[in-house]
Parts: structure tokens; C-alpha cells; sequence
């Protein structure tokens, strides 16, 4: 059986793990090198690094940074932030990636999906969504949630997997940070809608909210979050061992 996994994310701003509520009002939390190393060390199955301002300032992602956290990890990396170009995916995976995230810069050049998984592999490739409500519909964003894209966002998942994408994070700006739960209703549409690994992010506030995501939709493979497990609200090891204890199956 398939375990489900628990993913911490570091949104880096200038060198530091920044959080925020829908995407805004974004406060100091740590280290990302510091913090990085305590998940690797404390069950946590996967890290998501976010260089959260690099396609907004129209950058390249800070890699001494990354390279420092990916040496003091032991779990796979995931990295996102300014990703336009192949030439981005060889620097990140260089220094460390184990996959790549794209977001704003697959908004600008769908192929760009398409040729970073025919070079590196589907595996390697992640599609990131940030998705959000408007006047019912779900839209994609870009720019870390400030740029309204026009785009139906189910219909633009599946076309990034039609394209290549072997994962895709689900980020639901209507439900970031505030802490109520998973978006089941987004994250629904996506899972119905795509084959591959789905990852649930936004919302998270509590334990019982990824026994509720993992119950109701046994389609999605992780679960992401980040205040709640920097702050200390909720350890990896007490998450994990109420998921085992409903019957989900983890990597304890």
C-alpha cells in the first residue's frame, strides 16, 4: 500500500522561511537551513523550498541558500521560484532538487513542461497551482498569488499533465493560512481530474484535518503545510501516528 506523505514547506524570502494568510502579510519564522535539517531529522517524508518572491522581483532563485539546505537533508527536495527556463531546472537540480517546481514560468511557456520532462523525466517535474475562487470559478494565479490569470484552473492542471508533469501542489489561496482545513472541493475537482500524484496544500490547522483529507479523498497522495509545523502547533511524528491510528497508512 502506498503510505501518504507529509510534506513541510519553506517559503524563503530573502534568505529566511517567511509565512503568511492568503498569501499576504508575510511574518519571519527561521532559518531555512535550521529548519530544513529539523524535519529531515523528525519524520517529516518530503521538503517543499520556495523561493516566494523570485518570479514577482523577476529573478532567479537564490541557490547558495539551497545548496546549504539540500546538503542537511536526508529526504527528498522539491524546489520552486522563478523557474522560466531549462537552464533553471539544471542550476536547482545541481544544487540538490530532487524535483522542480514550476508555476508562473509554465504560465508563460506551457512547453516548458513538456520540455523539462522530456529531458529530465516526469518525475522530476512538478506543477504547482495556485488556485483561487473567482465569482465561482477556479482561477489560476501567478506571481505568488498576485496576478490573476484568466485561466479555468482544472482544465490547465490537465493540460500540464497532458504535458509531462508527474505531480502536481494544489495550493488553494482561498484557504492559505487560515487555518479551516483543507480545500476538499478544489482538491476533488483536480484528483478526479488528473492521474498523477496530487498534493494538497493550504489550510492546514490542525491533526483532524489530515485525517479528514486523507478520509474524504483517499485519491490525494500528500499533505502540505507549513505555520502549523513551524510553530510547533502540530509535530510530524504526533500527526503521523493519529493518521496511523485512523487506518492511513504512513512512513513511521
Amino acid at each position: 500500500m502506498i503510505t501518504k506523505r507529509i510534506i513541510p514547506c519553506l517559503d524563503v524570502k530573502n534568505g529566511r522561511v517567511v509565512k503568511g494568510v492568503n498569501f499576504e502579510g508575510l511574518s519571519d519564522v527561521s532559518s531555512p537551513v535550521e529548519l530544513g535539517k529539523y524535519y529531515s531529522d523528525n519524520g517529516a517524508d518530503e521538503l517543499v523550498f520556495y523561493d516566494i518572491t523570485a518570479s514577482s522581483e523577476g529573478r532567479a532563485l537564490f541557490t547558495d541558500i539551497l545548496k546549504e539546505v539540500a546538503s542537511t537533508i536526508f529526504i527528498p527536495l522539491t524546489v520552486g521560484g522563478g523557474i522560466n527556463t531549462l537552464d533553471d531546472f539544471d542550476r536547482v537540480l545541481k544544487c540538490g532538487a530532487d524535483k522542480v517546481s514550476v508555476n508562473s514560468g509554465a504560465i508563460k511557456n506551457p512547453d516548458l513542461i513538456y520540455q523539462a520532462a522530456k529531458r529530465y523525466g516526469d518525475q522530476c517535474v512538478v506543477l504547482s497551482a495556485d488556485v483561487k475562487r473567482v465569482d465561482g470559478v477556479f482561477r489560476v494565479f501567478a506571481k505568488g498569488g498576485r496576478e490573476n490569470t484568466g485561466m479555468e484552473a482544472i482544465s490547465w492542471i490537465k493540460r500540464g499533465v497532458d504535458n509531462g508533469a508527474g505531480e502536481i501542489v494544489l495550493n488553494s489561496i482561498d484557504t492559505d493560512g487560515v487555518k479551516g482545513g483543507f480545500d476538499l472541493e478544489m482538491l476533488s475537482k483536480v484528483c478526479d481530474a488528473v492521474s498523477v500524484p496530487v498534493i494538497a496544500s493550504g489550510g492546514a490547522g490542525n491533526i483532524q484535518h489530515f485525517v479528514e483529507l486523507f478520509n474524504t479523498l483517499p485519491k490525494v497522495d500528500a499533505g502540505l503545510a507549513a505555520s502549523i509545523f513551524h510553530f510547533g502547533e502540530v509535530k510530524i511524528s504526533d500527526l503521523k501516528e493519529q493518521l496511523f491510528k485512523n487506518g492511513i497508512p504512513v512512513r513511521r
